[in-house]
């Protein structure tokens, strides 16, 4: 199973750190978000071995992904924070296409981030 924690209410401009728990093995694990009435989006994703990620554009530059020294544990550094960054964020590990969203073997519960303005 996959366990997020670390959500949370930030004003416009500030930082939260995401965290995603695996049980078991390692596993290429992705962070995807889902705003209010809006479809899931790609955020983030990382290898199982954390040599290769891969950013949304529309965070690039403001987000970070990474493999913590437990390396079930991937973290989400969010930073420059928008009030359109507000949204539930899943991870999910073992997908076949992350920037779809498609195929992926286990997902969490989500954790709610909200940025005010």
């Amino acid at each position: 199973y996959l366990e997020e924690s670390g959500g949370g209410l930030v004003q416009a401009g500030g930082s939260l750190r995401l965290s995603c728990a695996a049980s078991g093995r390692t596993y290429s694990t992705g962070w995807f978000r889902q705003a209010p009435g809006k479809e899931r989006d790609f955020v983030a994703a990382i290898t199982w071995s954390g040599d290769s990620t891969l950013y949304a554009d529309s965070v690039k530059g403001r987000f970070t992904i990474s493999r913590g020294n437990a390396e079930n544990t991937v973290y989400l550094e969010m930073n420059g924070l928008k009030p359109e960054d507000t949204a539930v964020y899943y991870c999910a590990a073992e997908c076949q296409d992350y920037k779809l969203g498609q195929g992926c073997d286990y997902w969490g519960q989500g954790t709610q981030v909200t940025v005010s303005s």
